[in-house]
């Protein structure tokens, strides 16, 4: 694993950042001139406001539905870099692996895990809740950005660890498929920025079990995966700590110690 901390090159996220950014703009926002469409338009989600769930996931949802997406800009802590990689055997095409990813990608996470959608399509939201320890089940979700056949990206929502883009990608590298995860971080509010020490290793064991769980697809056993994280920008954005207002583990917290009262209103 490569770890460094020294600010780096711009990196090139510039469509992405542009179309995310129109992606979060609001509806009523003033009209542009018109563009003739790119030819991967239909890849991106459309242009969105606020976040909605779907009403037989709205229970998992709870801390999706009326958020507005983040990219790392509206985020607080440090800028970081983080890229997984594993090789798979040559005859798996990279338009192979993102169709068995996106068929699959709720089966390859680890155990105790949930992530609740079962399409990965542009502008798809999927609830999901990821194992926190101490059997607490922390409630967020990821808002389909970008698909397409080799690489699909998701978007996080306010509340979230994390604000900023997570690619799956597949390519081919001497021969062989490898399999990718690119993300582009800052954590969320100050509190996610104090726990990060701790929140960096468990995504470290996160998806080095997901990378594995995807080559055990293939029949591949003890896949290597390699790791790399890259400190792009040092500087804290001091004018997003009123993030924390979202803060997805508070809101998870309260929500379970509210469930009894819930439970009787509802009878």
């Amino acid at each position: 694993m490569t770890t460094s901390e020294q600010p780096q090159e711009q990196i090139a996220v510039e469509q992405i950042e542009l179309t995310a950014t129109q992606t979060a703009a609001p509806a009523h926002s003033e009209a542009l001139p018109a563009q003739p469409p790119s030819r991967d338009a239909a890849f991106w989600a459309p242009k969105v406001d606020r976040l909605s769930i779907d009403p037989a996931r709205a229970a998992e949802g709870f801390n999706v539905a009326g958020r507005r997406v983040t990219g790392p800009q509206q985020g607080f802590g440090k800028l970081w870099q983080r890229n997984y990689a594993t090789r798979l055997r040559p005859t798996v095409t990279p338009e192979q692996l993102i169709s068995d990813w996106k068929a699959n990608f709720a089966a390859f996470w680890p155990k105790g895990n949930r992530f609740g959608a079962t399409l990965i399509a542009p502008g798809e939201v999927a609830p999901i809740a990821v194992n926190a320890g101490a059997g607490i089940k922390l409630a967020t979700g990821v808002m389909v950005l970008y698909s397409d056949p080799e690489s699909f990206t998701f978007m996080t929502p306010e509340g979230h660890m994390f604000a900023g883009w997570i690619t799956f990608s597949g390519h081919v590298e001497n021969e062989t498929t490898m399999a990718r995860i690119q993300i582009l971080l800052r954590t969320s509010d100050p509190l996610f920025e104090l726990t990060w020490p701790v929140m960096r290793r468990m995504e470290d064991r996160f998806w080095r079990q997901t990378m594995r769980n995807l080559a055990a697809h293939y029949g591949i056993t003890r896949a290597t995966v390699s790791e790399e994280t890259v400190c792009v920008d040092r500087s804290r954005l001091w004018h997003n700590w009123r993030n924390v207002r979202h803060n997805s583990a508070i809101r998870t917290m309260l929500h379970l110690v509210s469930a009894p009262v819930r439970m009787f209103r509802g009878h």
